[in-house]
């Protein structure tokens, strides 16, 4: 139960975060009304604010709140937790950890998997880096550090993972050269790629690229491949059928470790537990994060594959790698917690109907002429790109300042979500048929204002 503020606590609130909170990715210091707000409780799809105004959560937090926010039993089970032992040391291990990496094995397109686990998504990815690497070196090839990933792909935050495809926050002009070894590879795209268009003429190239890559560097020094199965940072591009089968092929005919990023994907995201059930595709290694205790505790993990964890076996094999928080009982007690509401209501299934039922509700938004593509269809998972001409796809320059005119129209409408020239829009995985009619004519008004403004 949130705590009720006076005014005059609300204020004081607001001046602290204003001087002295650094928030992620936004200006700092910015708490007026079309900043950051000051939120205190939230339930579902919902989140209220210290005023008691309620806002529409289009993007699940950070595509993690995948069964909502505000359930006590997450609560209870952190509590309880916590009573027992909040901290294993050195040589130990929780119950609730063991129990853990099982049910996730039991997930997992691999059912002898094991997982390692972390504190959050960046960290999964660059255990998973180090993982390929270490593997070809313990199997005798030592030779093998490059690793191949797509332009535009976002995979976290840390240096390592800003190399790989220098997508999203983050992206490397701020921040100097990109580390060595890292090369990239075209990247699916339905509307505007050269190998893959909406009419349906895709010939495959953005797969087979990475065969191209790898035989130009060298087989003998490619380590690994990584790709999310849909990319959110460089746009919610569904690839096509044979996309992912192509890419394994690839890799199997090279040697090459396959890590399927799921950290935005997984659990139950695109209406299957994990992305890459959608395609029949079994990666050697794959990271989660985010929806594994859908945002309730930081956690993250890198789940590998029978063929790639027995490559670890023995004092002189050993994965020399040490995360601090990595397995802590009381995230993994939130992660157990969250899978059992998970699966208990039927979320994943719910993702399948209601995203289904999403994108083609948001059909109707091409009725507006900047409009330019919907994207989506595979779970809840969707964006849609404005554009300033739909017949010849030009996206609309920077001095058009769209995140600018669209962010105080969301707040107008109560939307909480990342203004930009694509509305990206995936909301918790409990969402109800009212509440995407909801959101979807929230949009609807959102768009038909922009364009008054334009």
């Amino acid at each position: 139960m949130a705590t009720t503020l006076t005014g005059e606590r609300i204020e004081e609130l607001k001046q602290q975060a204003a001087d002295h909170f650094w928030p992620h990715n936004n200006p700092a210091g910015n708490m007026d009304d079309d900043g950051i707000k000051l939120v205190q409780s939230g339930k579902g799809v919902w989140v209220e604010d210290v005023g008691g105004e309620q806002w529409f959560d289009t993007m699940a937090g950070m595509w993690l709140k995948n069964i909502g926010h505000g359930r006590k039993e997450v609560a209870d089970a952190v509590y309880n937790q916590m009573l027992d032992i909040s901290y294993t040391p050195g040589g130990t291990v929780g119950p609730t950890t063991a129990e853990l990496s099982g049910r996730i094995a039991s997930m997992a397109p691999d059912k002898e998997a094991r997982t390692y686990f972390v504190s959050g998504g960046s960290e999964a990815v660059e255990t998973a880096l180090k993982m390929a690497k270490q593997y070809h070196k313990n199997n005798g090839e030592p030779t093998r550090y490059k690793v191949i990933s797509r332009r535009g792909s976002y995979h976290g935050a840390t240096h390592a993972c800003m190399s790989l495809g220098g997508g999203g926050v983050g992206a490397p002009i701020h921040f100097g050269p990109l580390m060595p070894g890292n090369i990239h590879i075209t990247q699916p795209d339905g509307y505007r790629g050269l190998c893959c268009s909406a009419d349906g003429g895709c010939n495959l190239q953005c797969a087979r690229d990475l065969e191209v890559a790898i035989q130009h560097e060298g087989p003998s020094t490619v380590a690994a491949f990584i790709g999310e199965p849909i990319s959110a940072a460089a746009g919610i591009h569904v690839p096509h059928p044979e996309y992912w089968p192509t890419i394994r092929e690839i890799c199997d005919k090279y040697g090459v470790i396959m890590i399927c990023d799921e950290v935005i994907t997984g659990f139950g995201r695109t209406g299957k537990m994990f992305a890459t059930e959608q395609w029949g595709v079994k990666p050697d290694i794959f990271t989660v994060a985010k929806a594994l205790t859908s945002g309730y505790i930081p956690i993250g993990a890198a789940i590998a594959s029978k063929k790639v964890s027995d490559a670890f076996m023995g004092e002189d094999a050993t994965f020399r790698h040490l995360i601090t928080f990595g397995g802590n009982p009381v995230a993994c007690a939130a992660a157990l917690a969250n899978l059992d509401i998970m699966e208990g209501e039927g979320m994943v299934e719910n993702s399948a109907e209601m995203g289904t039922y999403m994108y083609e509700q948001l059909q109707t938004l091409y009725e507006h002429p900047i409009v330019g593509d919907v994207r989506g269809g595979m779970g809840l998972l969707c964006a849609v790109e404005l554009v300033k001409d739909r017949d010849t796809k030009e996206s609309f320059p920077a001095d058009a300042k769209l995140p600018e005119k669209i962010a105080p129209l969301m707040n107008e409408h109560h939307l909480l979500g990342r203004p930009g020239n694509s509305i990206y829009l995936a909301p918790p995985l409990c969402i109800t048929r009212d509440e995407v009619d909801h959101l979807v004519s929230q949009v609807d008004s959102v768009i038909s204002k922009l364009e008054a403004q334009l």
